[in-house]
């Protein structure tokens, strides 16, 4: 059986990649590792910038600009283009102790940013809350390791629904 090692990165989208730098460094505290400048043959330019978010994984963030087929206005947020509930797509980052999970939630706070109380997911603790893109994060906690009592769990929750968001 073929394991895996973690993922490289996850590239996602911004219109505003210096809003997005400054949340990505200053409110997160993610080093931002390389940015380049691609020109598009057919016209425009895409700017990346990668973030380091631990353990050599990236989150890579594309600014396209004038690029012919590039709409400049699509949802950045991805769940609204779909027709989704906020958050149905998302992101989350591992923390390694609840301290660490309370000491970031108190930052989110003191940076403004509306951040969930800690919620009890079972086998973790979790916060939640939105970056300028209106992408979902997380900051997770695993409390124990997945087992064979987690599978073919049946669980409840309200979900709103995209209008609502």
């Amino acid at each position: 059986m073929l394991t895996g090692y973690g993922f490289s990165h996850v590239g996602v989208s911004t219109h505003q990649m210096d809003t997005t730098i400054h949340f990505y460094e200053n409110v997160l505290g993610f080093r931002h590792v390389l940015e380049d400048v691609t020109r598009v043959t057919s016209g425009g330019s895409i700017r990346l910038v990668y973030f380091d978010a631990g353990d050599e994984q990236f989150i890579v963030f594309m600014e396209p600009k004038n690029v012919p087929g590039i709409s400049d206005d699509f949802d950045t947020g991805i769940n609204a283009a779909l027709g989704l509930p906020r958050g149905m797509y998302h992101f989350s980052f591992r923390v390694p102790s609840l301290d660490e999970l309370e000491l970031r939630r108190k930052s989110l706070e003191s940076h403004g940013i509306d951040v969930s109380a800690i919620i009890d997911l079972g086998y973790a603790k979790a916060i939640f809350f939105f970056d300028p893109n209106g992408l979902q994060l997380e900051f997770c906690c695993q409390l124990r390791p997945f087992n064979e009592s987690d599978l073919h769990k049946v669980s409840e929750v309200s979900v709103a629904s995209s209008s609502e968001s």
